[in-house]
């Protein structure tokens, strides 16, 4: 995996690109002379039509390909990926880690059929300090808090983005992305960091789980036809108070409390659907056993819940996302526009580094005793059963006779990988030169996925499909904290892939 085969064009690195004219003229040139050397022959087809020459051409050469034959005897009556497992990774990937979190947290959680796992992965990370100072043996943060807090946020912003975006044609490329998955369950870093920041957390016995919170698509595609019914009665609102030279001061306000009356629909459907959530500033009482029996109480805010709990050894309003994105210049901060929840809120940053660094932080974390909340793509080269994610899981460039070319950075530019996954990191194997080998990961997928709930993720499957890591200021290199701290960022467009929401 990642390698490009022979026949491809060599992708420019930073080094071939020229400040003043765009390109450096040796790698024109050897492009040039690449192109120059490949023999390509005339097209049976001269309109670029599928004919049944073609059919009948392949099938001759197939018919007298072995290995074709009995790939065709095998997979057409079974699971490709189930046959093409490979022996050697099952055996290799092994659930060893020689540095690991010293405290198991527990239960295992289980988003069931919801987009939730940002939220579970932010809540797995926070429980692991609560739980251990209070010496609990089971212990959940509410999910559904969080989310329903996101969920109302999300949808002010969206339709935030439409009064600001009105004068733009309803089928523009920026309102017909906006308005395709406007409030997703997904989510980034700075999203959850804005909810904590202002409605605090609870535990999930103060707000338990319902049945749209595990099953949200029922939910989601109620509030979707309803926000966007909402979108254009407020773009009609504004088209008309322009139209009659209202002064734009009063649009705003008059689009805005169009807006809030709308929205009152919104929050009358999800607390009927998920429930009342406890007000962030009224105080509640959590009653819980620890691990000697004993009984704990404990009384205050959501928001008080949150600073006394959550900010200590690192607070997560402290922390930032480091990505890995080799199409972009390292060393840089990278922001999507119109990409967020709380409207005003924390901007979604990141600071894009080379991987050797990413992996030396979740080494120095680990050791340091800290999970680590990680972006991923969960899809590729990953077996649920199991619980292994690897690039040499799958044997599909040996059964099909292919090559499988193309770099994380053709990944993301084609569309065919981008961050939808996040889980957490509570272990790391290191071989004898001190590099890692394998990570454990704790899912959010139930006991029944992988091992008793966690995956095996290998390094080379890390190098490939890990986006991101969160990581604490205070054990962050200082020159990764400047650029963070810079606010000189680039504003990548609305649909880059840097955008879409694990």
């Amino acid at each position: 995996m990642g390698n490009q085969p022979s026949s491809r064009i060599p992708t420019p690195t930073k080094a071939s690109f020229d400040e003043k004219d765009g390109r450096d003229s040796e790698f024109v040139d050897l492009v040039a002379e690449r192109i120059a050397s490949m023999h390509v022959s005339a097209p049976m087809s001269s309109d670029g039509s599928l004919t049944l020459g073609h059919v009948a051409s392949w099938e001759a050469s197939a018919s007298l390909d072995s290995k074709v034959q009995l790939a065709r005897t095998i997979l057409s009556q079974s699971d490709l990926r189930s046959v093409l497992t490979s022996r050697a990774a099952k055996i290799k990937d092994q659930h060893i880690f020689n540095h690991a979190l010293e405290f198991k947290t527990g239960p295992i959680t289980n988003q069931k059929s919801s987009g939730r796992c940002w939220l579970f992965a932010t809540t797995n990370v926070i429980r692991y300090g609560i739980m251990k100072r209070l010496k609990l043996e089971d212990f959940q943060l509410s999910q559904s808090y969080l989310f329903f807090w996101d969920k109302l946020n999300k949808s002010n912003y969206y339709l935030e983005l439409m009064i600001e975006n009105a004068d733009l044609p309803v089928d523009d490329r920026l309102i017909t992305h906006l308005s395709s998955d406007l409030i997703s369950d997904g989510g980034q870093w700075d999203m959850v960091v804005n909810l904590m920041d202002k409605y605090g957390l609870v535990p999930q016995s103060v707000y338990p789980e319902s049945t749209h919170s595990s099953l949200s698509s029922p939910l989601n595609a109620l509030l979707k036809t309803k926000l966007r019914e909402h979108a254009l009665i407020l773009r009609t609102l504004a088209d008309t108070l322009r139209g009659a030279h209202v002064k734009e001061e009063k649009v705003i306000a008059t689009l805005r409390a169009k807006k809030e009356e709308l929205i009152r629909e919104v929050y009358n459907i999800m607390t009927a659907t998920l429930g009342v959530p406890p007000n962030p500033n009224k105080r509640f009482v959590w009653e819980y056993i620890d691990s000697d029996d004993k009984v704990g109480r404990w009384e205050g805010s959501p928001k008080d819940f949150f600073e006394q709990f959550a900010s200590k050894p690192f607070s997560p309003v402290d922390s930032f996302s480091l990505i890995n994105d080799p199409r972009n210049a390292y060393n840089k901060l990278y922001t999507v526009d119109k990409l967020g929840n709380v409207w005003g809120g924390r901007p979604i940053l990141y600071v894009n580094t080379e991987i050797e660094n990413m992996k030396a932080m979740v080494v120095k974390l680990i050791k340091a005793g800290q999970p680590v909340f990680f972006g991923c793509d969960v899809g590729k080269f990953s077996d649920r059963e199991y619980g292994i994610m690897d690039t040499a899981l799958f044997e599909y460039e040996n059964a099909f006779d292919i090559k499988l070319g193309l770099s994380k950075a053709d990944r993301l530019e084609i569309c065919d990988s981008a961050m939808t996954h996040a889980m957490v990191i509570t272990a790391v194997h290191l071989d004898q030169t001190g590099k890692p080998v394998r990570y454990k990961v704790e899912n959010s997928w139930g006991e029944t996925a992988g091992k008793e709930g966690y995956f095996v993720m290998t390094d080379a499957w890390f190098e490939q499909y890990v986006y991101q890591v969160v990581v604490p200021k205070a054990l962050t290199p200082r020159e990764l904290v400047q650029v963070y701290e810079s606010g000189e960022k680039i504003v990548l467009p609305p649909w880059d892939p840097m955008g879409a929401l694990a």
